[in-house]
């Protein structure tokens, strides 16, 4: 209990403040205007065509702070409160998710790596607490292939931890070529304002990436040092 309370509480506190920054900070910037008075979709669409990337839709998809790049099919996907509204918060989402576009168009190979490592780490996520807690059981049946079995989740458990990693550069780099873009087509003028709402709404939807990671790796640490505990 000690070492589930040192390693994950801290990453679920840094989570929860992350979730209420980033929203707060949304809703905040939602609230203003931007001086382009284009819609977050308009700001999408001149960026691609800006990079060439004529063929790639922008589409609006339902729910609040769910929007993103699907490389499978070349889309940007943009939330509602995004793809219609001209507000700060929506220039610079959508200028971020255009940015992956932009990472898929130059072969950047963080984003490479994160869409080779999806499947394995959906699979891991989804087969981890299973096959963990039958290995549990067998092990406390006093079958030796109990253990293995717990190994064997820890070890799908640390691809989705790996994709956590990984995300990070990803997500990071999007946001730079985001800020790139919007200075250069003039979407808000540098040192303003909008700036800084600009900068504030890419940095906390960083974050949240950063505590997702943190408390990937908090979980995994903790099985695993509890499963070599339980060895010795």
């Amino acid at each position: 209990m000690l070492l589930y309370i040192v390693l994950m509480v801290p990453a679920l506190i840094i989570g929860l403040i992350a979730q209420r920054r980033v929203t707060g900070t949304f809703q905040e910037w939602s609230e203003v205007r931007g001086s382009s008075g284009r819609t977050g979709a308009e700001v999408a669409r001149a960026i691609l065509d800006r990079n060439g990337l004529t063929d790639v839709p922008v589409n609006p998809v339902p729910g609040a702070l769910s929007d993103h790049y699907d490389p499978r099919n070349r889309t940007v996907n943009l939330s509602e409160p995004v793809f219609s509204s001209n507000s700060v918060s929506a220039v610079a989402v959508a200028a971020h998710e255009v940015g992956h576009a932009i990472q898929h168009q130059k072969a950047y190979a963080p984003l490479a790596i994160r869409s080779a490592l999806v499947p394995v780490a959906s699979f891991g996520s989804a087969a981890f607490m299973p096959l963990f807690f039958v290995g549990v059981l067998l092990a406390m049946g006093g079958a030796i292939f109990g253990q293995t079995l717990i190994l064997i989740a820890i070890g799908l458990y640390a691809f989705a931890v790996l994709f956590q990693i990984v995300t990070l550069p990803v997500e990071f780099d999007a946001s730079r070529r985001a800020k790139l873009q919007i200075q250069e087509l003039s979407l808000a003028p540098a040192g303003g304002q909008e700036a800084v709402g600009t900068q504030k709404v890419l940095g906390a939807a960083a974050m949240t990436y950063v505590a997702a990671a943190l408390a990937s790796i908090a979980q995994l640490a903790y099985f695993a040092l509890s499963f070599l505990g339980n060895n010795e």
